[in-house]
């Protein structure tokens, strides 16, 4: 849940001013039919972050733990810079010409804008980091769409009513916040080879096992033929 509520928190704050919530305005100018564009977005969303997340799965499978901490602690920190800077929205991404429906356009041009775009190389490390595919690419689908969908219904008035300096500000620290705490955070002690989560086992020693005497031989003979012996004699 953790990973859920970061990846949505980050990609939401991350999405305001970017390159794909200006597309959202031109779709929405462009086309004025709210439905299609944003389940266009939903589905391309979908798409871009399933394989960004799968990328960053993939990834921690290729590091050893040290070399990874330092590639994420350096990435956030990264991330955290390009926070600040402006986006725009290239030429080419916003000549959007309905080819394949108001719902086919959408999917193809934000499937392409998202591609190398902020939010989708935080979903790469946010995968990586947390190691958890599928809340990841919930959090972060759910962080574009409480992004975009309202921009695609009211227009650039949400824009305006949004103080995008220090919503990029907010993210920017957020990056920082969680670099740091991959390079200079707590490990969780290793296993040494030890499958996760196996209880340790102890050897404890058996106490010896006490000694068995075999039974003494019964003295009842000798003592009945001492007597006899005996009686035989007076």
């Amino acid at each position: 849940m953790e990973a859920f509520l970061i990846s949505t928190g980050i990609v939401a704050l991350a999405e305001m001013g970017d390159k794909t919530q200006l597309l959202s305005l031109v779709l929405a100018a462009r086309f004025r039919k709210p439905w299609p564009i944003v389940w266009g977005i939903l589905v391309a969303t979908l798409a871009n972050h399933a394989l960004a997340g799968g990328l960053g799965a993939w990834v921690t499978s290729l590091m050893g733990p040290t070399v990874l901490r330092w590639v994420l602690g350096v990435s956030f920190l990264a991330m955290a810079a390009w926070m600040l800077v402006p986006d725009k929205l290239d030429d080419d991404d916003a000549d959007v010409q309905p080819k394949f429906g108001v719902f086919g356009t959408t999917v193809i041009a934000f499937f392409l804008a998202e591609m190398g775009d902020k939010t989708q190389i935080a979903t790469v490390m946010l995968a990586a980091e947390y190691q958890s595919w599928l809340w990841v690419v919930a959090g972060t689908t759910l962080g574009m769409m409480l992004a975009n969908a309202p921009v695609v219904w009211f227009g650039e008035r949400i824009t305006r009513l949004v103080p995008l300096t220090w919503v990029h500000r907010i993210s920017a620290a957020v990056f920082v916040v969680l670099g740091l705490l991959v390079l200079f955070g707590t490990e969780a002690p290793e296993t040494h080879g030890k499958p996760h989560g196996a209880a340790e086992q102890v050897a404890v020693p058996s106490e010896p096992a006490p000694a068995v005497t075999a039974p003494a031989a019964s003295s009842a003979p000798l003592i009945a033929a001492s007597s006899v012996f005996q009686r035989s004699s007076w």
